[in-house]
This record gives structure tokens, sequence and C-alpha cells, in this order.
């Protein structure tokens, strides 16, 4: 147990840390994922052309509410919030048709759809919490398997430098100091006792951090002309615009969100082991939906679970929700001070690369973990995983191959947790639940009580 509990009951996801380690291990997890925070407003700002002011102010948008986000998660109130370690952040899938949107009828029109998209998520959450019966052991593992070997290209790209197509992408520098984070981190993992040991990416990003400015390869001068306090009001691109085609396009990115986000916190629950039920799959996905209708009131966008936090917390072992939350009030502030916020956009992608391959390539083993408890002899379930990760690696490796299919299927397609989660719920109806007679383990509140499924082990 965490110092700082004196009741030996608490679940760890409810152990309440010590103040300066809460902060020490939430400021962890915002330096591991604020690259995923910022990539979503700076990509469709380049696609849609907007001014160097704007893109600073929905950054800083982005954080606030991210922070907002995840304490509406993790903390909640009645019906609203899974109250487990998860880190809320803007979603990739909502970002094609957000470019889209934004061509056509501007900001207003995306932020209209967003709040509209959201709030419906909130009106369904109830009813879509009820396929958690499709999400046993063989469809889960899987996709939270995927999950970790979708994410790896992302720390590949950083390590390399960032795009590609860069003139210095996988320059010996650059791919020497991800090594050398990625060194340190495993040795501090290694050798490090207790606190030091669980904070081992922190360090590793410092120290990483460092070395780039010795070598040049890290530069502050953002922060020195960073304002010192900003904040984005509510609607501040002008009042949100409702229009039938752009709500129609966010709504069914919500149902792809719904579907990942229900994923992420089965994930979040093996990890954590707090078995996950339908009540708190709604909450968390009604989080999703008043987070994301918040977003586009506060100049932000759809919110999802990030599954690089997860990674996070399966390597360090910090179950509590409360570190998470502390988190969310670390990426609150930076939303209001904006040389915080450049301060830590000043971490060069080498050097979360380095880190994010230990943490995605933990996602990964946490899947492969799920998936020991299903008998893989069967070959229902073999063919199963095979084919949904089959499909799920599709986008990473080879992004180009569905860019000729219509907008619709490439939102279905174009992710591969999204086509792996798909493909996975479909064949496993197909082979283990048409026309058999056997229940499957699942993940609702009294799975322990159902005849397991043959494709289990216990």
């Amino acid at each position: 147990m965490l110092q700082g509990t004196s009741v030996s009951s608490v679940h760890p996801v409810d152990e309440v840390p010590p103040a300066g380690r809460m902060v020490a291990f939430g400021l962890q997890h915002v330096l591991s994922m604020y690259a995923g925070i910022i990539a979503v407003p700076l990509v469709l700002a380049s696609a849609i052309g907007l001014p160097q002011d704007q893109v600073v102010r929905i950054v800083n948008a982005s954080f606030f509410m991210c922070g907002v986000a995840t304490l509406i998660q993790t903390i909640g109130f009645p019906g609203f919030g899974a109250k487990l370690p998860i880190v809320q952040g803007t979603t990739f899938a909502a970002l094609a048709s957000m470019i889209l949107i934004g061509k056509e009828y501007g900001l207003p029109g995306i932020y209209g759809s967003v709040i509209v998209a959201g709030l419906f998520t909130v009106l369904l959450a109830p009813y879509f919490s009820r396929m958690l019966r499709f999400f046993p052991p063989v469809v889960a593992g899987t996709v939270i398997t995927i999950i970790g070997v979708s994410l790896m290209p992302v720390a590949i790209r950083w390590a390399g430098g960032g795009v590609p197509s860069a003139p210095t992408f996988g320059d010996p520098t650059n791919l020497g100091l991800a090594a050398l984070v990625m060194l340190f981190v495993l040795l501090i993992t290694r050798f490090g006792k207790g606190f030091w040991s669980r904070v081992a990416v922190l360090l590793g990003l410092v120290f990483g951090t460092v070395v780039a400015a010795l070598i040049g390869k890290a530069s502050f001068a953002t922060v020195g002309t960073a304002a010192a306090i900003g904040f984005t009001p509510p609607f501040f691109f002008g009042f949100p615009t409702f229009a039938l085609i752009p709500i129609l396009s966010m709504i069914l990115v919500m149902l792809v969100v719904m579907v990942e986000t229900t994923a992420d916190l089965l994930a979040i629950g093996e990890i954590v082991d707090k078995p996950v039920n339908a009540r708190e799959v709604a909450a968390g996905l009604r989080a999703d939906g008043l987070s994301t209708a918040l977003g586009g009131v506060f100049n932000v966008f759809p919110f999802t679970a990030f599954a690089q936090n997860v990674g996070l917390v399966r390597f360090t072992g910090i179950k509590s929700r409360f570190v998470v939350a502390t988190a969310g009030v670390i990426l609150m502030l930076l939303g209001f001070f904006p040389k915080l916020g450049a301060l830590v956009a000043s971490i060069p992608l080498p050097v979360l690369g380095g880190a994010g391959l230990v943490l995605f390539g933990t996602v990964a083993a946490a899947g492969i973990q799920t998936l020991s408890k299903v008998n893989m002899a069967d070959t229902r379930n073999l063919t199963i995983v095979a084919v949904s990760i089959a499909l799920g690696v599709i986008p990473s490796t080879v992004p180009t191959l569905y860019e000729k299919l219509p907008d619709w299927a490439g939102l279905f397609l174009e992710s591969g947790i999204t086509a792996a989660a798909i493909a996975a719920i479909l064949l496993n109806i197909l082979f283990n639940i048409v026309g058999s007679s056997r229940e499957q383990l699942s993940y609702t509140a009294d799975a322990t009580s159902h005849a397991p499924e043959v494709g289990d082990v216990h």
C-alpha cells in the first residue's frame, strides 16, 4: 500500500499518496501525453489555415479542458466518471471530419457539431454500455494489444525526430538521444528503489531534455516569449453554428470514440485489478460526452481516454486515480500559464520517443497478459485474435491503403484500434455467440456467476 493511507481495505485505485508523490506521479503523466494534446490542434490548424495566434489560443484551451475532462473522469460526480486512473485527451478519430467541417463551416461549425455530438454521447451512454457482454477476454485482450501496437509507430517517429519526410529524421543524434533516454528509464526501473523506480519515466524525460539542451537539440526560446498568464474564454472564435451534415459526421465520430473508450476502460480495469461493469462504462462514456460538449464551448475538440497513459499506469504500478486527478490539475494550470505550457512543449521529440517505446510496449504486454486467460488452442479464439490484429496493424504499417475509399469508411478503418475492436467484436459474435449455447465470461459486475467461456482458462 502507498504511504499515506491508513485503511488496508481501500482499493489501490482509491488510495491517496502523499502530496509530494502525487505531484511527481501526476507530472509524469502530463509529460508522457502532452504531445498528443497539442498534435490535434496543430494538424487541424495547418489543414484549414489558422493563424499562429489562434493556434496558441486553442493549444492553451486544450491543456485546460484536458485537465477538466480528466477530473470529471477520475473524481466524477453521480452518473459521470468511471473513477479510474484515466487521463482524457483530444482524440485523433475526429481529425479528418473536423478538417472537412472546418474548410466548409469554419471553427464555429466545428464547435457546434462537437457540442451536439457530446450531448448525444451522454444520452446514448447507458444503452451503449449494455454492449459490454460483447467484450470478453478474447476481444478485450486483442484490443488492448492493438492499442499498444498502434502506438508504437508514434514512439518510433518521435525517436526519429518527428516527421519521416523531415531532413533530420533518423539523424544519429536523434536516435542516440532516444536510446539514451530508454536506457536511463530501464536502469532507474531496475536499480531504483521504491519511489524512484516509479518515477523512472519522469526522470528519463528530465534527464533527456537536459542532455538535449547541452548538445543543442532543445530550445527554450518560446518560454521567454510566452505570456505569463492567459486564458481562452468560452466561444472565443464566435458563437457555434449548427448544421446537419457536420453534426451527423461528428456523431459518427463519437460512436467510434465510444468503442475506443470502452476498450480503454476495460484495459485499465485489467491493469488495476478492478473489474469494470456496465454502470462504470456508462459513467465513463457520459464523462466523455460531457467533456466533449464542454470542449465545444471552451474552443477545443472531442475527448477520449489516452491510451499512452494506460501504459504508464501498467509500467509504474501506480494505480491511484488521485494521481491522475493531480495530472488533471497540472493540465488546467498549463492552460492558465502559457509559460508552463511552453516549457513542457520544449521537450524534444526524441526524448519522448525513448520513453514512449517503453510505455507503449507495456500496453501491448498488458493485452497479451489478458489473452493469456483465453484458450488459444481453440481455433475460433485464435482466428479472432489473428484477423483482428492483422486488420489493426494496417493503418500504422501502410497508412495510404484506404486513401481511395469514401470518408465514412476511412473513419472506421484508418484507426487501427477502431478497426481491430470492430473486427474482434463481430468475429466473436460470429464464432462464439451465433448458434452457440455457451455463455461467455464477460466484464459485467456479476461475471463470476456466469459459466466460463469454453475458450477461457481459470
